[in-house]
């Protein structure tokens, strides 16, 4: 869990920096009509946190085998209004939620580490698995869609 916990406390200080360094322009175009903007993209990473905080919390407690419940990502970005939002809110929302993150991470009991949860179309996998792969996701939309730099 160490490597999760440094690599969310990595980007709660360097997110910030990079998305200061980008042009209003740069944040809020959208790509495609259908697609997010950088901005939007923030906006989900903290939907994301949200809706894992439940799950990590509730896989160490629940008696019988924690069933994740999927979100209407594109709903979620669309109705929290991120595009319209003061990047800065957006910020702090992001270092908040991953802040709470790392405080759950890093007093989850070792032996919670192993429950399992039931991930949808018949997987399973452990509580550590889930907070890993939270970090694969947060870092697979940093360096493939926020961290590129635009053709404008």
């Amino acid at each position: 869990m160490q490597k999760v916990v440094e690599g969310i406390n990595h980007w709660i200080k360097t997110l910030p920096d990079e998305y200061n360094s980008m042009s209003e322009l740069e944040i809020s175009n959208r790509p495609l009509a259908n697609k997010w903007s950088k901005k939007e993209i923030l906006g989900h990473l903290c939907d994301s946190a949200i809706n894992n905080i439940e799950r990590f919390i509730k896989i160490q407690y629940e008696e019988q085998m924690y069933v994740i419940q999927s979100y209407n990502q594109d709903q979620w970005v669309k109705l929290q209004n991120y595009q319209d939002r003061p990047l800065g809110e957006i910020i702090n929302l992001f270092q908040t939620l991953n802040k709470q993150i790392l405080n759950i991470v890093k007093n989850v009991p070792s032996e919670s580490l192993s429950k399992l949860c039931d991930i949808g179309n018949n997987q399973h996998k452990t509580l550590e698995w889930l907070i890993q792969d939270y970090l694969s996701h947060m870092e697979h939309h940093i360096h493939n869609q926020i961290l590129i730099k635009n053709n404008d």
